[in-house]
This record gives structure tokens, sequence and C-alpha cells, in this order.
């Protein structure tokens, strides 16, 4: 190798940038109900609790689609699967502006939408980078989160300032549009579904990246913890119920109700979503810190803060009836809003290795999606009955703080035996200070 010579740039960084493009364009349309909600009940006159229940299946169908997502990339590629939903995403969000009905509003939003985006999601990202990264997985995987939030952050003050100027229905044409100029053409011309197919190896495998030289072979795989093992696990359920309620209180009652709330309050629907978007600048700084305190601390710790804040900020929010009270909320809840993925996803790591943890996780994320679903029906629905969020708002609180507890409860370490290959691992005792190194935590 000449040294002499600059390097090239690996390809796998270009697939890295399609990917995370994809990321922030669905992670757009998962922002769109939350600008719809009051416009539907304008044109259409439906109340808040049937448009919350097209959201309800979106976000569930969100969390079911990933894991059979997966499972349908392993046998025909991550490529395919992302075309075929970017198209029905395209054609979901097109159709949904000739809606007459609120049953059209559930099958495309909820069943078309839901199912698109929820193919392009979490499950996407760890795929493409298994894929195309044995180094750098950790920052490869934080561009991601950062491009979902991105999305959010782009998109609802620019689909919040379109439905103000150009009504409720410009909003499906410029979405489908977006997808329809960049993202498919891109991922057309640029996605490949492995290393493999231009002749390469996954960025960081058989050279070092600055040595050139070669790389040390990689540990033998562990063997996979079957999805029943873990279902008998009781660390998978308190890692399904903890990320169950952090569902609730984000993408469900937050990410939906918000903008909503705020009008009842008498504010602007562009206030509120220029809040949400702060939260979004606010999350990617969040997250990233996040993962990098996952790293170096014990991550059950890290996640009892990060609910209880939550929780304690949930509890504010009914009292912010004015843009300066809900932009203290929008600071506060911004740091937290995605903070909790990198160390739930560390701990499913810790538990059940480094081969099943990830898998085990598309699962846990599903429980995450079955949250978010209840939390946006309900949320609607009582809204409709008492005529005020303060009761939601005040349960997803008190919800969070028990998260904060339960999540105290894992025995981090503790693996379930595998059909393939009992083993026997020691209990870890109850968790550190948040000051206590990772080694000490076995994190």
């Amino acid at each position: 190798m000449d040294p002499h010579r600059p390097a090239r740039l690996h390809y796998a960084w270009v697939i890295l940038a399609v990917t995370c493009l994809t990321v922030v364009l669905t992670a757009g349309v998962t922002a769109v109900p939350a600008v719809l909600i009051h416009p539907l009940e304008v044109a259409f006159g439906w109340n808040r609790a049937a448009i919350a229940l097209a959201v309800s299946i979106n976000v569930f169908l969100y969390g079911l689609a990933g894991p059979f997502a997966g499972r349908l990339m392993l046998r025909v590629g991550p490529r395919r699967v992302m075309l075929t939903s970017l198209l029905l995403i395209a054609a979901g969000v097109a159709a949904s502006t000739q809606i007459r009905t609120v049953f059209h509003l559930y099958l495309l939003w909820g069943v078309v939408v839901g199912v698109g985006t929820g193919s392009t999601a979490l499950v996407l990202s760890a795929t493409v980078v298994n894929r195309w990264f044995t180094t750098q997985r950790g920052l490869a995987m934080g561009l991601l989160g950062a491009a979902s939030s991105a999305g959010r952050l782009v998109f609802l003050p620019l689909l919040t300032l379109v439905v103000a100027t150009l009504g409720w229905q410009a909003v499906g044409w410029v979405v489908a549009g977006c997808l329809l100029l960049l993202a498919v053409p891109l991922v057309a011309l640029l996605m490949r579904d492995a290393p493999a197919a231009l002749g390469l190896t996954p960025y960081g495998t058989g050279h070092d990246t600055t040595s050139g030289r070669p790389a040390t072979p990689p540990a033998p795989e562990a063997p996979l913890v079957p999805l029943g093992v873990a279902l008998r696990h009781g660390d998978f359920w308190r890692l399904w119920c903890t990320f169950a309620i952090c569902g609730a209180t984000t993408n469900g009652l937050i990410g939906t109700h918000l903008i909503p709330h705020a009008i009842d309050q008498g504010l602007s629907a562009v206030a509120a979503a220029t809040t949400l978007a702060m939260m979004g600048v606010l999350d990617i700084a969040g997250t990233l810190g996040s993962g990098w305190l996952s790293d170096r601390y014990d991550k059950r710790v890290l996640l009892a803060a990060y609910y209880g804040l939550r929780g304690l900020s949930l509890l504010y929010l009914p009292s912010a009836d004015d843009l300066t009270k809900l932009a203290l909320f929008g600071v506060v809840y911004g740091l937290d809003w995605i903070a909790t993925v990198p160390p739930t996803v560390g701990l499913a790591t810790d538990i059940f290795g480094p081969r099943s943890g990830p898998m085990l996780f598309g699962w846990v994320f599903f429980g995450h999606q079955v949250g978010a679903a209840l939390a946006a029906y309900s949320g609607g629905l009582l809204r409709v009955w008492l005529g005020t969020y303060h009761v939601a708002f005040t349960t997803a609180g008190l919800l969070a703080l028990g998260a904060a507890g339960l999540v105290l409860t894992i025995r981090q370490g503790r693996r379930p035996v595998s059909t393939a290959a009992p083993q026997q691992t020691p209990p870890v005792g109850p968790p550190g200070a948040l000051a206590a190194p990772r080694a000490a935590t076995g994190g």
C-alpha cells in the first residue's frame, strides 16, 4: 500500500448518507399527523378521538412491521425493501389528499403509511450498519438517530406553514413529492444490498482502516437466543414495559397531541410546531450525549434519570399555558426524547448478547409502538371526554416515574439460557451510582 496515496472513501459512507436521507424523509412523514389533527377536525367535523385512532393504527403497525421487514431484508436485501416502502408511503400520502370518510383515513394513514414507515425505521438502520460496518458502528447509528430527529425538526414547521398557507391537502403532495423526487431516485441509483455486490468488504474489515495491516479475525459468534426463550426472561419484559412507557410518553402523546394542546391554550400551531422543532434540535444533543454516557456508566441508572426527568416535565406541562412556559417544557423534555434509546439498546445487548440483542430489541421496540398507539388514541379520547389534556399528561408523567423505578430492577448481566449452549452467569448486584464506571457494572 502506497502511504502517500490518499485514502479512497469507502462506499459504506455513501450507503450511510443515502440511508440518512431516507430516515430524514420518513421521519418527516411521521410528523404529519401532529399538524393535521386540527385541520381535519375543522374540515370534516370528526372528533379528536376518531382522528387519533388513525394515528394509533399507524404507530402500532410502524412497530409491528419492523421485525417482518428485517426478515424480508435478509431474503431480498435492503434496497428492494426501501424502494417498495418509499413508493408505498408516497402512494398512501398522496391518496390521503382525497379522503372523504374517516375509514379512508384509517386505511391510508393508519395501514398503508404505517406499514411503509415501519419498514424504513430502526430495523433498516440496524441492518445497514451491521452489513456495511464492522468498526464505527456507534458513530453510524448515532448519525442515523440524529437523522430521525432532524426529519421532525425540518418538516414540522415546514408542514405547519404549508397547512396555514395552502391548506391541509397540500401537505400530502409536498411529502409525496419529496419522497419521489429525492429519496426514490437516490436509493435506486446508489443503494446496494451488501459490500460484496461491489467487490468490497465492510468498512473496517480485511485491513486496519489506518495502517492497512490485516485486521484481527472476529471472535466466534455466540448462538442466537430464541424469542421464545427471551419471552420467559423477566428482564425482557422489564425492558418491554419501560420502552412501552417511553413510546406512550413521546410519539404517542406528545408527538401527536402537543400541537392540538397548544391550540387549546390559545397558542398558534406554528408556535407549537416551532417548540417541537426546538425539541428536535435538543434531542440530537441529548441522544449523542446519551450514547457517550451509555458506554461509560450504568445504563439502568441513566434510564432511571431520563424517565424521572421526563415524568417531572410531563407533570409540569398542564400548567404551561403560554409560549414561555411551553418553551421551558420543550427545553427540558427535548433533551430526553430519544435519549432512552442508546441505553435501552445497550441493555438488550448486555442481557442477550451482541448477536441476539439487536434482534430481540426489535421486539422491545414493538412494545414502544404499542405504548405509543395506546397513548395516541387514549389521549384523544380523554380530550373528547374531558375537554382538556391535563389528565392525559398527568397520567403519562406518573407512568414515566414508574418506569424510572422499574428499570432499576433489571438484573443486568444475567442472560437467558440458549437452547444451543446453556450457560450460567453470576447475578449482578443492585445498580451503582451514576459515577460508577462501566467496568464496575458489566455494562
